[in-house]
């Protein structure tokens, strides 16, 4: 039997926590073949309705559950974690500009990142709560020790979307989509490209029009999350959950030469400002991610990137102070 890994997630009793960790603790995140040891964070108020999660993941019997953990305190829910799911973050209420909530996160993963430096080195880092971009950068910011390779955040939902509606408007199945991905920011801005994507083994741009592409399908990836909020009354944490497991599986196991949406910390790649968490295109293998490089971008493609860099140039003016 492998070693346990220890797998970190943070606001583990809100609503995408509680989608995410039967799909982990089940195995198919990191293998079918792989114990857990989860270890859970939230903030003290919430710890006896944790417990209640607690309870029922001991009552599933999950095959590769080995045991739970719980605190309120990351420097304990993070020692020595091999990977670390950042849900938890301050929700954005009618008071609240965009950039007040850059700021209010700001301030929680500044916590949460020098925590993290209590991680192993070779630690995998996802950032789910939003501003999910600029919440990861602060996190590496102040994680000492810790390459800014292990850190990104989650574009993959915003894929996701893009592949679903590719999928209804073909009348196929999303496994007959590939190699679609997402420049940019994790908010309406964000940038599906399907220039090298296919459906069922044909051109996706042969397939649809530009004008469905660069109008239609791009505005309802980019409004699904509100569209969402509007049909159910709540926000979309079953397929942010999904979106979690799908990016750190991939991480972990590999994209099988098969091209998918990471945001990283950019080293310049396509333009891009060194330092900015950005969405590139990446492949995974052997536990690694490595971008794309080398894909033509026309000038709409240009002209979207450089409107993602210039969002995230704001976000991170709005958290300076937070950077170190």
């Amino acid at each position: 039997m492998k070693a346990p890994m220890r797998v970190a997630v943070t606001g583990a009793a809100g609503n995408i926590g509680y989608a995410l960790l039967w799909r982990i603790a089940n195995g198919e995140c990191f293998g079918l073949d792989q114990p857990i040891i989860l270890s859970l964070l939230e903030v003290t108020p919430v710890l006896p309705r944790l417990q209640g999660v607690v309870m029922e993941l001991v009552d599933s019997a999950l095959p590769c559950l080995h045991a739970v953990e719980t605190s309120d305190d990351p420097n304990v829910a993070f020692a020595d974690a091999d990977a670390i799911f950042l849900v938890g973050s301050r929700p954005r209420d009618a008071t609240m500009t965009r950039a007040d909530l850059i700021s209010a996160n700001g301030k929680i993963f500044v916590g949460q990142g020098a925590a993290i430096s209590k991680a192993k080195p070779t630690v995998k880092v996802i950032t789910v709560g939003n501003p999910c971009n600029t919440n990861c950068l602060v996190a590496a910011a102040n994680a000492k020790g810790i390459p800014k390779t292990q850190f990104t955040a989650m574009t993959r939902l915003d894929e996701n979307r893009a592949v679903g509606q590719l999928a209804l408007k073909g009348s196929t199945v999303p496994a007959a989509i590939k190699d679609v991905f997402v420049w940019g920011n994790h908010a309406d801005t964000m940038y599906p490209d399907v220039t090298v994507g296919t459906i069922d083994g044909v051109a996706i741009g042969a397939k649809f029009g530009a004008d469905y592409l660069k109008g239609e399908f791009i505005k309802t990836v980019a409004t699904r999350g509100k569209a969402v909020i509007d049909a159910r009354g709540a926000s979309s944490a079953a397929s942010a959950a999904n979106a979690a497991i799908d990016h750190m599986r991939d991480w972990h196991l590999g994209t099988h030469g098969a091209i998918v949406s990471m945001a990283i910390v950019s080293e310049g790649w396509y333009g891009v400002p060194a330092g900015l968490v950005f969405s590139f295109p990446v492949r995974c293998a052997d536990g690694k991610y490595t971008v794309v490089e080398g894909l033509e971008t026309d000038d709409f493609a240009k002209a979207k990137i450089a409107e993602n860099v210039k969002a995230l140039e704001e976000e991170r003016a709005a958290v300076s102070e937070l950077l170190g």
